[in-house]
């Protein structure tokens, strides 16, 4: 509605808002921080709908895009472009919701499997420096090392990943679903090589050393190319591959608001069915089930939110890939964890991972100021969290005898490398990095603050700090949205 003057009408909600119509822009910069990965950098664009208002603050149709980059050096060359979209309008009685992106990481975590069966040794963070001009590695041990920017390709390696999906979403009852999708990824992964990451005679501030292994000195072998030397990993799965997935579910949900919910249950519990015939590599079958519950202390001010979530695989077989990703229906595309602003604030950037793992995430959120800018609602928030997860049922980290036999011998044929010595140092670590014990508690405890702009835009700084040095030292966080 216009005024006489042609100027549309502000109105407001009972809660004092001001009620967005149409169609409402947000390109921005990307500026955010991953302790895991650094500074993001970049733009997006966040594109609401929100019709004649009368669903607001949840639109009716939203789109997302991103490309961005990371800055820090242990992840040069990473990057990804993304595009989302979610229409509840388009299909009567059903909310359609599709996701597609490519993710360049050159320097993905990779941490192990099982939690605290696979050891982390800090020690192997340190470069192995080869030079001949003393003066010259002098100066870089003072810009890199004193100042706490270690290469950390030991327990890095690189992925190429392509996701995409289309998720359907309709109503049986009041505040409860049905979920149906599609979802293919592809994922091709190689070891740890970034340029800038070389043995050089005359090091310089582009190629400066390599990972350090501990094997021979020379080696420069990573985590991920030992547990492809162990059998941990299987040649046939050592390079990834596709997996092309059809996703059934069923959702409850009475949030009053999707992205800044103060009261309500969300509650999902989905099948994953990944089978040879509908083009995956590596077959496999998987189910998911999480809670999440918003319960009001001081209305619209404080409120306590909890989600718990259990991630499993049906049967024994699962591809090492696969692992790694956190379980998205609806608007969100899968995330990496466990560990990691997406999932457990604090921990690594998959640090857990299993066959079955379980976690949770708690909080309390206050709203502790609320106004208007340039006809925008604009609010503040504080938080205080803990998070944490646990692998319930592992990986088969068996150290496989035709591995084994391949590592020591002598024949080059079976060798490349036809180092007896090598093959029997890498052979060894196997005790070092691989222990014999059940996962234990992963958890972290930290706060955060949060601007909020129409309960849908917000932009969150957080910090968490780990129980167990095993899970990292902790970590800073500059992102959007809330975790759940």
């Amino acid at each position: 509605m216009a005024d006489a003057k042609g100027k549309k009408e502000v109105t407001y909600n009972e809660n004092g808002e001001i009620i967005k119509t149409g169609v409402n822009l947000g390109p921005l910069p990307v500026v955010a921080f991953d302790a895991d990965r650094g500074f993001q950098f970049g733009a997006l664009l966040n594109l609401y709908n929100f019709g004649d208002g009368k669903n607001y603050p949840n639109p009716n149709e939203q789109w997302y895009f991103e490309a961005s980059a990371y800055t820090k050096e242990s992840a040069i060359n990473s990057y990804k472009f993304i595009v989302n979209y979610d229409n509840k309008t388009l299909i009567p009685g059903v909310r359609m919701s599709i996701c597609s992106g490519y993710y360049k990481d050159a320097a993905l975590d990779f941490y192990g499997f099982n939690g605290y069966q696979s050891n982390y040794d800090m020690s192997m963070l340190e470069p192995t420096f080869v030079w001949e001009d003393s003066k010259a590695g002098e100066k870089l041990e003072n810009k890199f090392i004193n100042k706490g920017k270690l290469p950390k390709g030991f327990y890095r390696f690189g992925r190429d990943l392509i996701k995409a999906k289309v998720d359907f979403t309709g109503e049986i009852a009041k505040n409860f679903y049905w979920e149906a999708g599609y979802h293919f990824q592809w994922l091709k992964a190689q070891s740890f090589s970034p340029k800038g990451y070389a043995v050089m005679a005359n090091p310089t501030d582009a190629d400066m050393f390599i990972p350090r292994a501990g094997l021979d000195g020379q080696d420069g072998a990573t985590l991920f190319d030992l547990y492809k030397a162990w059998g941990i990993i299987p040649e046939d799965q050592a390079n990834g591959g596709l997996t092309s997935s059809i996703r059934l579910g069923l959702m409850y949900d009475s949030r009053n608001v999707e992205n800044n919910p103060t009261k309500g249950i969300w509650a999902e519990a989905h099948i994953i069915a990944a089978p040879k015939w509908l083009g995956t590599t590596h077959e496999n079958y998987k189910y998911c089930a999480t809670f999440r519950h918003y319960v009001p202390i001081v209305q619209d001010k404080l409120t306590f939110a909890y989600r718990l979530g259990y991630q499993g695989t049906i049967g024994n077989k699962s591809p090492w890939y696969s692992l790694p990703f956190y379980t998205n229906m609806g608007v969100k595309a899968d995330n990496d964890g466990f560990g990691g602003y997406r999932t457990v604030r604090g921990l690594m950037l998959n640090r857990v991972q299993g066959l079955d793992v379980g976690y949770f995430n708690a909080e309390f959120r206050y709203r502790f100021i609320d106004f208007k800018l340039a006809k925008q609602n604009i609010a503040f928030a504080l938080s205080a969290f803990c998070d944490g997860a646990h692998v319930f049922r592992g990986y088969d980290m068996t150290f496989t005898d035709s591995a084994k036999a391949a590592l020591l011998a002598t024949d080059p044929a079976v060798n490349p490398a036809g180092n007896p010595i090598r093959g029997l140092a890498m052979a060894n670590q196997y005790k070092n990095f691989v222990f014999d014990k059940k996962d234990g508690f992963h958890g972290a405890a930290g706060a955060g603050l949060r601007f909020i702009m129409n309960q849908n835009f917000i932009v969150a700084f957080e910090y968490a700090r780990c129980f167990n040095k095993q899970d990292g030292n902790g970590a800073f966080y500059i992102n959007t949205g809330f975790l759940f």
